[in-house]
């Protein structure tokens, strides 16, 4: 092929955004005819590696858009030193059919158990299915809120967290929330009830989330939305991170004898 006609090819397929298609099709053609291929096999496995290619975009650009505080698969979470968790249930709900079904999560469990964890796997799960997924602590979401209603611009703040197909609330009871912020999320989950997904973590039960809210009223409302349609992950045991602490320095604590000055064999008697 002249000069000419690959800078119209290369300039084309910048233009239709195929660039995986513009960067491979020389390569794969030599591939192809190695191979003894025909044009539409050819054609076809361009095709794919282009697909391939803008599905692995996608699939970032939506981790960027979720704004998750680090990126974690449910494949390094370690079920074995928590076997409370429902390991059956969290697979199912990988597979994010909940989403489409608008269900909710909860993780309730001791902080250091693993529910940030969690919810970072589905979120990501959530992801490469395709769906769009916003990650946000419950403390500075209501910081945002009331910030937007200050500066009069909630309502474009709460149609955004309405359009996520999944809207992950981390940390729900760590920190008491006035009257006007409990309002404020209180309308969050009412806004998405049946339209979108929640995944709320906590480290409360569900009788102390009052202590959280301020009010009956509200955290009755507020309950009865989220756990109509509701998959509850209780995660019982210690600080799954103040043990792997605990592992890591028991050798550096251990003296060795050598250094007490004893010998480290038995002295004969």
């Amino acid at each position: 092929m002249s000069e000419q006609p690959q800078l119209l090819l290369t300039h084309h397929l910048k233009s239709l955004k195929l660039p995986t298609f513009s960067r491979e099709y020389d390569k794969v053609a030599q591939q192809c005819a190695a191979e003894g291929m025909d044009y539409p096999r050819y054609l076809l496995r361009l095709a794919e590696l282009e697909l391939i290619e803008r599905e692995r975009r996608m699939v970032e650009r939506r981790i960027r858009e979720a704004k998750f505080p680090a990126v974690k698969s449910l494949d390094s979470f370690d079920f074995r030193a928590l076997p409370s968790i429902n390991k059956p249930l969290v697979n199912e709900l990988a597979r994010c059919e909940y989403i489409l079904r608008r269900e909710n999560i909860i993780a309730l469990g001791n902080s250091g158990t693993g529910k940030t964890h969690l919810v970072l796997g589905l979120g990501l799960a959530a992801c490469q299915k395709g769906l769009s997924v916003g990650f946000v602590t419950a403390a500075s979401l209501v910081h945002e809120l009331m910030e937007a209603r200050d500066d009069k611009r909630l309502l474009r703040m709460q149609k955004q967290l309405a359009g996520y197909k999944l809207l992950i609330i981390d940390e729900l009871g760590f920190v008491p929330l006035s009257k006007v912020g409990a309002e404020l999320l209180f309308e969050v989950f009412s806004q998405r009830y049946e339209r979108g997904s929640i995944a709320v973590t906590s480290n409360l039960p569900f009788d102390e989330w009052t202590e959280v809210f301020g009010s009956e009223r509200l955290t009755g409302a507020l309950l009865d939305r989220l756990t109509h349609h509701v998959h509850i992950l209780e995660i019982n045991g210690d600080s799954y991170r103040l043990n792997q602490s605990k592992m890591k320095l028991r050798p550096a604590q251990r003296p060795s004898l050598e250094d007490n000055g004893q010998n480290p064999e038995p002295s004969p008697r």
